[in-house]
């Protein structure tokens, strides 16, 4: 009894290491952040969609709420490589010593596709919304007055998901890793998958068909992709049993 509570301590003590790391990581890169907020919020204000624009500020705090806020995004994308490699060393002593390194591996790829859909988002999707919202007001008749706070919360709206979104390989392939879900069943719940990207779509774009076939196409080649990966993570887990039995 003793024992297994000495045990549970040792994992208390363990997380509360690995918590500080992140926490003292954190702050670091506020620190960085603090310097970095400001060109990137004059880069974002001079990129081709919104040099056009007049940016107005409608309150006396939403300057500093941007500037808060790119700072607090800024932090944490740096911080998330050491989030992930937290979490993995905290879980890794329980696994063997191939799924430590098959895991491990996860983290560049989660950093790639998380960074790679911010970049779809921002670069390709998100100048169509915009000149479709200002042409619409053209057509309209609407004077638009811009409010910087306004067009950030858009500008991250529209592009953060995206980052979670094209997580969608490595979740499923983790899945298939686990024996939660195969790829024949992915190939068979295949419509399904495409009707529920396809409402995810149009959730997050203007009603545009040009914008909605920017966001549904990547989001079905995506789960292409991801079905192909399950298929060689699936051959592996398969190999391995087989290993397993033949040595049993």
């Amino acid at each position: 009894m003793s024992q297994n509570q000495m045990t549970v301590y040792e994992h208390i003590d363990e997380l509360r290491k690995r918590l500080l790391i992140v926490v003292v990581f954190l702050l670091f890169a506020i620190v960085i952040s603090f310097f970095l907020a400001e060109p990137l919020i004059r880069f974002l204000q001079n990129a081709d969609e919104a040099k056009e624009l007049t940016m107005n500020a409608f309150r006396l705090t939403d300057p500093l709420k941007i500037y808060v806020q790119v700072i607090l995004f800024l932090s944490l994308l740096m911080t998330l490589p050491v989030i992930l490699y937290q979490v993995w060393s905290f879980v890794s002593p329980g696994l063997y010593e191939k799924e430590k390194r098959v895991t491990l591996s996860y983290i560049p790829i989660v950093m790639l596709l998380f960074v790679g859909g911010l970049s779809f988002s921002y670069f390709i999707l998100f100048p169509f919304v915009v000149d479709f919202m200002l042409n619409l007001s053209t057509n309209l008749e609407i004077e638009q007055e811009i409010g910087i706070n306004e067009y950030f919360e858009f500008l991250f709206q529209m592009t953060i998901p995206f980052g979670f979104l094209f997580q969608l390989p490595v979740i499923m392939l983790f899945l298939t890793r686990l024996g939660i879900i195969t790829p024949m069943l992915m190939s068979k719940m295949r419509v399904y998958a495409y009707f529920i990207l396809f409402i995810i779509a149009a959730m997050i774009t203007p009603p545009d068909l040009m914008s909605h076939l920017l966001v549904t196409v990547p989001l079905f080649i995506l789960y292409e992709i991801s079905l192909w990966i399950c298929k060689i993570g699936y051959r592996k887990v398969l190999i391995a049993e087989q290993k397993r039995e033949m040595e049993e």
